[in-house]
């Protein structure tokens, strides 16, 4: 392997970096020329529009080689014994710096064009929220980013040897693409597509004449079905969109343990990631199951841990997914091998809560599903017996819809404390199991409304560095909740359970 450079040895991102700016902007370009060239031709004739869009085309194109070439000749980077340094700016000359010790993430992505090139982007960073906290060098080659990955998270193991192999944890298994159309993404994109036709045949001038087109083919039919068979036709665009999106972001998936504690996630089918995750900055995972996807018996595998999610939550929405959905079990034996247990925390058998916790949910759920019902009743009486009628059908939908909803969001709720690991459950829509480890909570907020004072409930929220923040059981007993923190942190809450123990004192 590489060495370190040595002190004073300054390095140059790769040149090609010009290149790859002038074909991003060109890109860029080509893409509004269609629309910018139509509309040029209402003040002149098609020749005359094109040669002004190639002119201003050349233009555009020049100038962003230009800057980055700029930038290019004005960044230099070094790795160095203690420290990384990277020297960048023109008229605003930044010189920051980075402590060895302190990089707990060295992350490399290319997407397509870079591919191509054999380039990519290399981030590092310490896992602290701020700008300062992390460098970029955008691009140097595979070989040289890879060299940094390697020299930069290679440091003794401060995680003690386990039972669990080394190497791969998990792979792609191509059956697993089945659960992406029951994702939420899945409408998201189907709504996107008609929108995009829309826009599309707006830039061309033709959107009137697509609209009367959609309307001539339902001529004849109910509006009911025309509502419902445009819906369907929105649904099957999303769904392969939701294909092609899941076969981008997890093509080529895999899940290795380094030598020296770390975790390595790599995916990517056009647009290649590699994220690393330091064990040592590991508190806990998080097995997140989506309705759809629960019905299916599957689950996503998220890692809890210091800093990634502030270094990346801007770039990157999947910056801390371990796992991508699953089989349930499947993602049970990942977190097993990823906390080195023999026994996963996230399938450890829960507290239940008390059935008033079952009554404070269908109470708000009836609320918000009648809430609007209500409403288009006043309406309709006010204004016109249709309302009624639509205020009827909300009714039978949504009053059933909300009390199963309810009701699944009760079964769901849980705690436990497994081995090194507190565990909490809760969610509907997204049921959250969370195995924390205790050595990572720092801190206890005790929240008791007059409602659940009333009804023997409290939420307990254990507060941590890692991941949200803030891991809470919601809804527990309150002698049990109060019991389950002192118990999962011993010290921490005693000081508070001894002045309610003994209000006269």
């Amino acid at each position: 392997m590489s060495t370190a450079a040595p002190a004073g040895d300054w390095r140059r991102l790769d040149p090609r970096t010009v290149l790859v700016s002038a074909l991003v902007v060109a890109g860029v370009v080509a893409g509004a020329a269609v629309p910018v060239t139509l509309g040029l031709t209402r003040w002149s004739s098609l020749p005359a529009a094109v040669l002004q869009m190639s002119a201003g085309a050349a233009l555009v194109i020049g100038a962003a080689a230009g800057v980055d070439r700029v930038r290019w000749h004005r960044t230099r980077y070094r790795v160095g014994e203690e420290r990384v340094d990277l020297h960048t700016g023109l008229l605003v000359v930044k010189r920051r710096s980075l402590a060895r010790e302190r990089i707990r993430t060295v992350d490399l992505t290319a997407h397509p064009l870079l591919r191509v090139l054999g380039l990519v982007t290399v981030r590092i960073g310490t896992g602290e929220q701020g700008g300062d906290s992390t460098l970029e060098l955008d691009p140097v080659t595979r070989a040289e980013g890879e060299r940094l990955r390697r020299l930069l998270l290679e440091r003794a193991s401060t995680v003690p040897p386990g039972v669990h192999r080394e190497g791969e944890l998990a792979a792609l298994d191509p059956r697993w693409i089945r659960y992406a159309p029951v994702s939420f993404v899945a409408p998201m994109l189907g709504g996107a597509a008609a929108g995009a036709v829309l826009q599309v045949s707006d830039w061309v001038g033709a959107q009137g004449e697509v609209i009367a087109w959609v309307a001539d083919r339902f001529r004849d039919t109910p509006l009911l079905w025309t509502i419902v068979t445009l819906v369907l036709a929105a649904l099957i665009a999303g769904v392969v969109g939701a294909f092609g999106l899941w076969t981008e972001m997890w093509w080529n998936y895999r899940l290795e343990r380094e030598p020296g504690g770390t975790l390595r996630v790599r995916r990517g089918l056009f647009t290649s990631r590699s994220i690393s995750v330091e064990e040592a900055r590991l508190r806990g995972v998080d097995l997140v199951e989506p309705l759809g996807v629960r019905l299916l018996g599957a689950a996503r595998l998220d890692a809890i841990t210091t800093g990634l999610a502030k270094d990346h939550e801007a770039r990157d929405a999947d910056h801390n997914t371990l796992l991508p959905v699953a089989p349930r079990e499947r993602a049970d034996s990942v977190a097993a091998d990823v906390l080195r247990e023999t026994a996963t925390p996230t399938a450890a058998a829960l507290v239940r809560h008390p059935p008033a916790a079952r009554g404070r949910r269908l109470r708000r759920s009836l609320a918000a599903s009648v809430g609007p019902v209500l409403v288009l009743a006043v309406l309709g009486t006010l204004f016109t017996p249709v309302l009624l009628w639509i205020a009827l059908g909300c009714a039978v939908v949504s009053v059933p819809l909300a009390v199963a909803l309810a009701l699944d969001a009760y079964r769901g709720l849980g705690h436990a404390l497994s081995g090194r690991y507190l565990v909490t459950r809760s969610g509907t829509v997204r049921r959250s199991t969370a195995a924390l480890e205790r050595a990572g909570v720092i801190g206890w907020t005790v929240r008791q409304s007059v409602f659940q004072r009333r009804a023997g409930l409290l939420t307990v929220t254990a507060t941590t560095a890692a991941g949200g923040g803030a891991y809470t059981v919601y809804d527990a007993d309150a002698a049990e909740g109060l019991t389950f923190a002192a118990e999962a942190v011993p010290g921490l809450l005693e000081p508070f359970l001894e002045r309610t123990a003994h209000p006269g004192r």
